[in-house]
C-alpha cells in the first residue's frame, strides 16, 4: 500500500482501524510498554514534566524554551509536557516510542486532550489557523507508516 498518495483523513481512518484491531488483542509486551511510560515519566505521583532523570534529559533535548504550537514561553503557558501525539489510550504500544513524544506547554496539551491527530490537525485549523502550519510540520507520518504494517 502506498501511502504517500493517501489524504490525511484516509491515513488516519486507516491508523484507526489498524489500532482497533489491535488494541482488542493487547499483548502483555503492549501493556509493560504503556505502564513504562507512566515509570519513566512520574515519580511517586509526581505529575510534572520529566520527573526522572531520563525523562528531564529528554525534555532538554527536545524543546527549547517555547512551545511548538503556540509559539508563547513555557513559563507563561503552564510549563512544559510531554505529550503522545497519537494518544496512548489508543495506542498504547505507542507509549515509549519516541517518535510518538513531543513537548509541549500545559495549555496547549489540555487542548489536545484524547484527539487523534487528525481531529487536532482540524481542530487547530478552524480554531488557530496561525498555528496549523507548525502542527502540520509535526504530523507523525513516521507513526502512520509503522502503523500499515
Amino acid at each position: 500500500m502506498n501511502l504517500e498518495n493517501k489524504g490525511l483523513r484516509e491515513l488516519f481512518s486507516l491508523a484507526n482501524q489498524i489500532g482497533n484491531k489491535r488494541y482488542h488483542k493487547l499483548t502483555h509486551q503492549d501493556f509493560e510498554k504503556y505502564r513504562e511510560f507512566d515509570y519513566w515519566r512520574y515519580v511517586d505521583g509526581d505529575y510534572e514534566c520529566g520527573t526522572t532523570q531520563e525523562s528531564r534529559d529528554w525534555v532538554t533535548e527536545n524543546s527549547d524554551s517555547y512551545c511548538p504550537i503556540c509559539e508563547q514561553h513555557y513559563s507563561v503557558k503552564g510549563g512544559k509536557t510531554i505529550d503522545h501525539k497519537l494518544p496512548r489510550s489508543q495506542y498504547p504500544w505507542l507509549s515509549m516510542n519516541f517518535h510518538n513524544l513531543w513537548v509541549i506547554c500545559r495549555d496547549c496539551n489540555q487542548e489536545k486532550s484524547e484527539m487523534n491527530w487528525y481531529e487536532y490537525e482540524h481542530y487547530i485549523f478552524i480554531n488557530y489557523p496561525d498555528w496549523y502550519p507548525a502542527v502540520k510540520a509535526a504530523r507523525p507520518k513516521l507513526l502512520l507508516h509503522s502503523l500499515k504494517d
